[in-house]
């Protein structure tokens, strides 16, 4: 039986856990070669067991998102071995400090800003001409709906998410005229370390896991998803458009 992203190439950052190994994982089990990239070679490492057991097959990118630099070299060495970029999962992302404005470091704002936004904005000068040549490029970026509100403490991350979420939306715009579709993805509170990390006290088996997430996350992906520019939200199992949420 034919896989419904066989002889997909795919790009998933943040891959070494949470929600970022679980599309990995989906996305090779659906057919799809995927190119795995996340900071820790231990943590690729597990993911490609992971995809190996399940007849998949991965490519590993060990590389820090703040690594410009870098995210080009890839972008170059994609082109090279396969032409094209078929689909782009832009999941890594990082809390930082939740805490009032006025007591940020600015280490702390600078980094957050750099891996949030910046490396995103990298990641789509890179990977752009790749998902221009495929025949239906598609790209989904993590969004959260801290992005929507001005909840106290949570300016850091909240900023950095409404900037990218900005930053996608006006991306998809560009391609407005392509084959390339350009969509966000909303899970909300989802069983993560990042969530346990935010949120101490909550009771994680109360949450969907990443698995349970990412069952909707896989549609966005396909050739037949044509949807642009708008936002899925996990709980409401629908596209949105870009607004508040009442």
């Amino acid at each position: 039986m034919t896989q419904p992203l066989e002889g997909r190439i795919a790009l998933v950052t943040g891959a070494s856990r949470g929600i970022g190994r679980a599309a990995t994982l989906a996305l090779a089990k659906a057919g799809a070669h995927v190119v795995a990239l996340a900071r820790t070679v231990g943590g690729l490492e597990e993911v490609d067991d992971a995809v190996r057991a399940a007849g998949g097959s991965a490519s590993l990118v060990p590389l820090d998102m703040k690594d410009g630099d870098g995210l080009d070299r890839l972008g170059y060495t994609l082109f090279e071995r396969y032409g094209r970029l078929d689909i782009l999962v832009g999941n890594a992302g990082i809390l930082g400090s939740v805490s009032p404005l006025g007591h940020l470091e600015p280490k702390d704002w600078d980094n957050v800003i750099a891996v949030n936004l910046t490396a995103n904005w990298r990641l789509i000068r890179s990977m752009d001409p790749l998902l221009r040549k495929s025949d239906a490029g598609r790209a989904v970026f993590l969004t959260s709906g801290a992005a929507w509100k001005a909840t106290a403490y949570w300016g850091l991350y909240a900023t950095a998410k409404a900037g990218l979420d900005t930053l996608v939306r006006t991306y998809a715009s560009e391609v407005e005229n392509t084959p390339v579709r350009v969509n966000l993805f909303s899970p909300g509170p989802t069983r993560t370390r990042m969530r346990e990390k935010a949120m101490p006290g909550e009771d994680p088996m109360t949450l969907p896991t990443p698995e349970d997430v990412v069952e909707t996350l896989l549609p966005l992906v396909r050739t037949d998803c044509h949807e642009n520019g708008k936002v899925y939200d996990y709980r409401k199992r629908k596209f949105l458009a870009y607004q508040p949420p009442v």
